[in-house]
């Protein structure tokens, strides 16, 4: 694992393709936030269920996926530096953004959470205030309400920590790493492919998942740590091997038939027992494991497959989204919060109303992007080096704005 293992023709396009999508997805999940019955931030009066069995389309699979393109990612800045430059390279890049996003970007989130659970009239400002000062007199769904927070930045935070923890297994157990990725390539070739993560990923939200559950909160969140960390790897080993990469392109259709047929089985679970005090039988509980965990990691093969199939190539306009993702991502969520809650206030139809949401979405999420990238200041508060990339600069694996 040098950078010497690395040349031109190991460049993997499709993965920027993948990960671009990935988070256009995330930004049109988090808009259905808005009008699901699950808990969020903040809710249309049009929120119910319709919407559900679509949001659970990507739900199992979109941020597993984001991990594991991000530990490939991870592995090609590794080839080119040592363990301490990617430590230090990765701080740079992502602490200053999570720290700038949870002091700016995350706060309207908690405000209009707070006005719209609590009533709280105290304006932005002041509560601005109270939530720099790590205030915690405020209370929601029975719950204290945690400031400062990162909200949808935890994935910011969880890269960062896996990214220094591979930089001091690079430093220290580099043969042990070496013996990780010939071992998952054997494990992960033919039927494997599909099989031995199912089963795992079946294990981990039977035995994980009820215990720990969903925190995000980085310290007591194990499940999710089991499972996004193991994708990290599995990302990192990916990049290395290219065997791992053939083998979900030719399993491709077998992991697409897999995911629609596991996405079919756990919808109709989830909506048949929609109500809150539909309580399904523990054994039917416990059968769901394995479905979800087949469409989690169908998805993920199938979404690999045929993008390495029909994507691996560069464009200019893949060049464009590598270095504007990030900052889409970092501002997407409290666009949707902000305009979400004022046009709640407008009493609008469904449709009008959505349409608006999604239009004020996208809109200030490419305006911000080309706003941070070509605002020299901004630019590293929103992970993004100082200088735009060099016009000759290729694909996913050299390209020096890949931020995840």
């Amino acid at each position: 694992m040098t950078a010497q293992s690395f040349s031109p023709q190991d460049r993997l396009h499709y993965l920027d393709w993948v990960r671009v999508a990935a988070f256009a997805l995330l930004i049109l999940y988090h808009e259905g936030m808005f009008y699901v019955t699950w808990g969020w931030h903040v809710k249309s009066p049009h929120a119910g269920h319709a919407l559900e069995p679509l949001m659970q389309i990507t739900s199992p699979w979109r941020l597993t996926l984001l991990f594991l393109v991000s530990g490939a990612a991870t592995r090609f800045m590794a080839a080119k530096s040592t363990p301490g430059a990617l430590a230090r390279s990765r701080l740079g890049r992502l602490l200053l953004p999570l720290l700038f996003g949870m002091a700016v970007i995350v706060p309207p989130q908690s405000y209009f959470e707070v006005v719209e659970k609590l009533g709280y009239t105290g304006g932005y400002l002041a509560f601005w205030a109270r939530y720099l000062q790590f205030d915690a007199g405020f209370t929601v769904d029975g719950a204290r309400l945690i400031l400062p927070t990162w909200n949808h930045l935890w994935f910011v935070a969880y890269i960062l920590v896996y990214s220094l923890l591979l930089a001091g297994l690079l430093a220290t157990a580099r043969p042990l790493l070496a013996r990780l990725e010939r071992g998952l390539a054997r494990l992960l070739s033919g039927p494997g492919a599909l099989i031995w993560p199912i089963l795992y990923l079946a294990v981990l939200r039977a035995v994980l998942l009820p215990r720990f559950g969903v925190t995000h909160a980085l310290v007591d969140d194990w499940y999710t740590h089991a499972v996004s960390l193991s994708a990290f790897v599995t990302g990192f080993c990916l990049a290395g091997a290219p065997a791992i990469g053939q083998t979900f392109e030719r399993l491709r259709w077998p992991a697409l038939a897999i995911a629609l047929c596991a996405y079919g089985l756990f919808a109709s679970y989830a909506w048949i027992y929609r109500a809150p005090d539909a309580v399904p039988p523990e054994m039917l509980v416990l059968a769901m494991r394995p479905v979800y965990a087949a469409q989690q990691w169908g998805a993920i093969v199938a979404a690999l497959g045929f993008a390495r199939r029909h994507l691996n190539r560069p464009s200019p306009q893949l060049r464009y989204c590598v270095e504007a993702v990030f900052p889409w991502y970092i501002v997407h969520q409290t666009l949707i919060v902000v305009a979400g809650h004022h046009l709640a206030q407008l009493h609008l139809t469904p449709l009008a109303e959505g349409g608006l949401l999604l239009a004020v979405t996208l809109g200030g999420t490419a305006l911000a992007g080309e706003m941070v990238r070509r605002t020299g200041p901004l630019r590293p508060l929103f992970g993004l080096k100082r200088r735009p990339t060099p016009r000759g600069s290729r694909g996913l694996c050299p390209q020096p704005e890949r931020i995840g």
